[in-house]
């Protein structure tokens, strides 16, 4: 398998889908890692190492709101069934109130589908969140699964109000050193950890590829913490995450991770409605329900995968978008990678 990967992830490299990658699969037990590529196309540039930091773009859903999420959900602080308006004053009488927990996690709630943020409600802060609160829904709650940002955009707020600090100290202080995730911060990455990271999408603006600054532009309007995205993190780390919820889904207590909160994460909880959604994470594409491999991606051209039933995880990180925003590329790679790390 690990010559398999390597071949794969080479040809991507020649083939320009994407500068370099780092990688990881592996068990309870067992695991492999690796890297390809650079940092950059240039000939002199540094070559990609597994503790390559990565802009990992919507991993920070997962990552932190989904994780505090559960957190708070162990400790009975929060709950599936929570209105919005009983958590987020702002959303009283307008239409995001009667929205549940559930269906911000299921992506149900009938949002809006783009941030839209400096265009929508200016760049100050405090604007933004009060208009995101008091914006009107673009479809029925429940009627179907729509992919947005501002499901963890809102679910962030609410975690932060409810434990009374910013999302990032949040996460330090109950997953990431809990975890041993060293590595894993909010950006922008200090000087000297910046030019150790990949970077992504080149900036009009800077006059270079950014590098240490998170791409995502709400984030950044936002101030580079946020549910959205924003968090840099490596293979290591991910590895630590993934390991810590495959060691809860076996039945391991005392751990960051409650076995219900990843079990009911990693299950349908969307019926019928297409594409189906568990909490956050979704079926990988191209699998069946009997495989039970799930997944989330980010928009560099990050992903991983898990399956409690295989008992195995895997992380792909890359630059891809260091070339293009097109992605028919980048999803062939990451579908051979997935079938290849768990045997489908």
């Amino acid at each position: 398998m690990t010559d398999q990967l390597t071949t794969l992830l080479d040809a991507g490299v020649e083939q320009q889908i994407f500068p370099g990658a780092a990688w990881t699969v592996g068990s309870l037990e067992h695991s492999a890692m690796g890297a390809a590529g650079r940092l950059t196309p240039a000939p002199a540039s540094t070559a990609m190492r597994t503790d390559t930091l990565f802009d990992i773009a919507s991993l920070t859903k997962i990552v932190s709101v989904w994780s505090l999420a559960g957190w708070l959900m162990r400790r009975q602080r929060l709950h599936l069934d929570d209105r919005l308006a009983d958590l987020l004053p702002g959303t009283a009488g307008y239409a995001l109130g009667p929205i549940t927990i559930f269906q911000l996690l299921t992506h149900t709630a009938g949002l809006p589908l783009r941030a839209r943020l400096r265009a929508s409600y200016g760049e100050v802060y405090d604007d933004i969140v009060r208009g995101v609160l008091r914006e009107p829904l673009e479809g029925v709650p429940g009627q179907a699964v729509t992919y947005t940002d501002r499901a963890a955009l809102i679910l962030g707020w609410v975690i932060e109000r409810l434990l009374g600090m910013p999302l990032d100290q949040a996460l330090d202080e109950y997953i990431v050193r809990p975890l041993g995730m060293a590595a894993t911060r909010f950006g922008p990455l200090p000087p000297p950890l910046a030019h150790l990271a990949a970077p992504t999408e080149y900036c009009d603006a800077a006059g270079a590829h950014l590098c240490g600054t998170v791409h995502d532009f709400s984030t950044r309007l936002l101030g580079g913490v946020c549910g959205i995205s924003g968090l840099f993190s490596n293979v290591p780390d991910l590895q630590r995450f993934l390991r810590a919820m495959l060691a809860a889904a076996s039945g391991q207590q005392g751990g960051v991770f409650d076995a219900g909160w990843v079990r009911d994460s990693l299950r349908v909880q969307t019926g019928t409605l297409s594409p189906s959604r568990g909490l956050f994470w979704h079926p990988a594409a191209g699998t069946a329900p009997q495989d039970d491999i799930w997944c989330h991606l980010g928009f560099t051209g990050t992903a991983m995968w898990l399956s409690p039933r295989r008992g195995r995880y895997a992380v792909l990180l890359t630059n891809k978008l260091y070339y293009t925003r097109e992605f028919d590329r980048i999803n062939d790679i990451r579908r051979d990678f997935m079938r290849c790390a768990f045997g489908v």
